[in-house]
């Protein structure tokens, strides 16, 4: 008698060995190459009219939304710099700057 269902799934046969990796984005915030986790943070935050979404650790995002405030964020947009003029994302930044890309650490909490 033969079998209702084959032994192997019908795509087995498809998958190509050739392909690619997929490209390496770096993290808009500490340049660093993303890993596994990637994180599409908003810059200007959605609550404040924002769009555009740029990849990101999710450490770093972590590390923006303790140290800054929406309208903050606003108020910076997509300037990178302006956030890095913050002694504190900076120190943060070049702490991280030799890390593993999915490295993951718990961050400070939002200061009230």
């Amino acid at each position: 008698m033969a079998r209702k269902h084959s032994k192997h799934g019908p795509y087995e046969d498809l998958h190509d060995d050739d392909e690619a990796p997929p490209p390496v984005v770096p993290c808009w915030l500490c340049g660093r190459p993303t890993g596994k986790n990637v994180v599409l943070h908003h810059p200007v935050p959605k609550s404040r009219g924002g769009r555009d979404v740029v990849p990101m650790h999710p450490i770093c995002q972590q590390t923006l939304i303790a140290n800054f405030t929406n309208s903050e964020l606003q108020r910076h947009g997509t300037d990178v710099e302006g956030l890095l003029a913050n002694p504190t994302v900076r120190k943060f930044v070049d702490w991280v700057a030799n890390k593993d890309p999915d490295f993951t650490a718990t961050t400070a909490k939002k200061k009230r």
